[in-house]
C-alpha cells in the first residue's frame, strides 16, 4: 500500500523517482537508435516459468535460429495461446474485437516490429494500413504479437535484439 513507502510524503514530486527506483537520482533517458536490420519471426509458443510459487508467462518467437522469450501478462499469454491453438471462445475476447473493429473499419494490419529494448522493456509498433495511408501505432509487444497472429501478419524483430538474447 502506498502508505508503507518510506517516500510517501513526497506525494505530488514527479521528477525523482520513488525510493524503490533501480536508479540512484533521475531515471536514464531513453534514446531510440537503430537495433539493426529487421528479421521476420514466428512465434514458437508460449511458455510458463514457476520460480517460488511465482508463475512468469513468456511467448516465444524465433527466426528459426534463434530465440527470443518476451515476458507477458497472462491474458495476453491466453490469447497467444487460444490462436496459437486454433481454439476459438465462445464471445470475442479484447484482440478478437479490436480484429473485428479494424475489420469493419476497413483497416488491415500491415506488419509488426519489436525495435527497440530500454531497462527490460522490449518496444513494438503496429503498422496498420487504411487504403493507401499507412500508419504507426505504439503497441506492448504481447498486444502486437496476438493482433498480429489473428490478422495472420507477419513479427519482425531488430537484428541487435535477437542477438542480444542470445548473449544472455
Amino acid at each position: 500500500m502506498a502508505e508503507e513507502f518510506d517516500d510517501a510524503d513526497r506525494s505530488g514530486n514527479f521528477d525523482e523517482p520513488p525510493s524503490f527506483f533501480p536508479y540512484e537520482g533521475p531515471a536514464p533517458a531513453r534514446e531510440p537508435g537503430s537495433m539493426g536490420e529487421l528479421i521476420e519471426v514466428n512465434v514458437d509458443g508460449v511458455y510458463l516459468m514457476e520460480n517460488n510459487g511465482s508463475v512468469s508467462r513468456f511467448v516465444l518467437v524465433t527466426d528459426g535460429e534463434r530465440k527470443l522469450p518476451i515476458m507477458i501478462g497472462p491474458f495476453e499469454a491466453g490469447a497467444i495461446q487460444m490462436e496459437y491453438e486454433g481454439s476459438r471462445p465462445e464471445r470475442p475476447m479484447t484482440h478478437d474485437l479490436i480484429r473485428k473493429i479494424m475489420d469493419r473499419a476497413e483497416i488491415t494490419l500491415d506488419r509488426v516490429v519489436i525495435d527497440d529494448f530500454w531497462n527490460t522493456v522490449y518496444y513494438a509498433k503496429l503498422y496498420i494500413r487504411r487504403g493507401k495511408e499507412e500508419m504507426e501505432v505504439d503497441a506492448r509487444p504481447s498486444d502486437a504479437i496476438a493482433l498480429a497472429m489473428r490478422f495472420d501478419s507477419p513479427i519482425f524483430v531488430a537484428d541487435g535484439i535477437l542477438e542480444a538474447a542470445m548473449e544472455e
